[in-house]
């Protein structure tokens, strides 16, 4: 654990020291975000919030790689993760500088899943009624999708300063604490990869937080948030896909549906936000991807939160649903379960409080 604790650390130092070298040069160049309608910030913020990230996570494997644990995850899928992440920030570098239309977006994305899908990082199969194996077809196809859904779900999350790198923290946090477990106390050498990433995701985000958070200095951008979903997703899916379910559930570490539920469980409100996104404008006869204002935290605002409280209650509805399914990979079910009601407790005592301000003034 000290060797993860430090590349977090490390991360964070770095993330946190490059930022501002990333929000000069990004004025310069003229990747600022001028304000919208549609927008929460009123003053014109540099983008490329996530070439910091992106140089932060670099500089970060090249410092661990000669440590004696966090060293043995280096490999062929590591390297697939390093070049999809690279292909994908200068993707996003451009979109932050001339707004690239959705669909060479999205194509773009496709093709950051395939450099993972040639380095093996794919979908072989899932845990459910046992172990499927999934056809290879099936499982690339499988692995694109995945790729694409949360690498959109943490872009339409990132609406407001420090929404999306607050929760990503939190996500990586849940998904690090399961890796180890499978990585280090049981000996799973799939899940060495996935351990390091979100050490260095955790890091990178709190190291980013201080100059993202209201009123954000920089913004992370399409760059920074495609590339952490992109990070994301190549966990998710060595855990979820490649890591053996049974053998998850004869070491005794947690329910054998657990690497299924565990990506859905630490996402499920930017996955929630992105599907529920998706309907409300097709409903209306509007393109999937066409931006609005009715995104779960513009929906908290007009409630009558603050800006801060906003993101507060979203960090928090996060954790009730993540840390629970985490904790069942450590402990019993009635204690996961208790877990939950705590901290869904907290989380409906803080959400509340404007509503019940609203209705005693609408009574006085």
């Amino acid at each position: 654990m000290r060797e993860y604790l430090i590349t977090t650390l490390l991360a964070a130092v770095l993330c946190y020291l490059v930022t501002p070298l990333v929000r000069t040069l990004a004025q310069k160049m003229g990747a600022v975000a001028n304000v919208r309608s549609r927008d929460v910030h009123t003053l014109p913020t540099p983008r490329w919030g996530g070439l910091a990230l992106w140089i932060s996570m670099s500089l970060t494997f090249l410092i661990v790689d000669h440590l004696s644990l966090v060293g043995k995850s280096f490999g062929h899928e590591l390297q697939g993760i390093f070049l999809a992440s690279t292909f994908i920030i200068v993707l996003g570098m451009a979109d932050d500088r001339y707004q690239l239309d959705a669909l060479t977006k999205l194509a773009g994305q496709a093709l950051a899943a395939g450099i993972l899908l040639l380095h093996g990082i794919q979908i072989l199969w899932l845990p459910i009624n046992g172990v499927i194996t999934l056809p290879p077809s099936i499982g690339q196809l499988l692995t694109v999708i995945i790729v694409l859904v949360i690498i959109n779900a943490v872009n339409f999350i990132d609406g407001l300063d420090g929404l999306a790198s607050g929760i990503i923290a939190i996500s990586s946090a849940s998904f690090f604490a399961f890796a180890y477990l499978l990585a280090v106390v049981y000996g799973f050498s799939r899940a060495g990869s996935p351990s390091l990433v979100t050490a260095v995701i955790i890091g990178v985000c709190i190291g980013f937080l201080p100059h993202n958070y209201f009123p954000a200095k920089i913004f992370m951008g399409d760059s920074g948030s495609m590339f952490l979903g992109l990070l994301l997703a190549a966990s998710a899916i060595t855990l979820t896909g490649q890591v053996d379910a049974n053998a998850i559930s004869a070491e005794n570490s947690g329910p054998t549906l657990l690497p299924l539920l565990l990506p859905f469980a630490v996402l499920a409100i930017p996955l929630a936000d992105l599907v529920l996104a998706v309907i409300r404008r097709i409903r209306s006869g509007r393109s999937p991807f066409t931006p609005d204002k009715e995104h779960l935290h513009h929906r908290l605002l007009t409630a009558g939160n603050s800006h801060q409280r906003t993101v507060l209650i979203m960090y928090l509805w996060t954790a009730t649903i993540a840390v629970p399914v985490t904790v069942a990979a450590f402990m019993s079910l009635w204690i996961a379960g208790a877990v939950a009601v705590f901290l869904l407790l907290v989380t409906l005592s803080v959400s509340r409080g404007p509503l019940v301000r609203k209705v005693k003034n609408a009574i006085k």
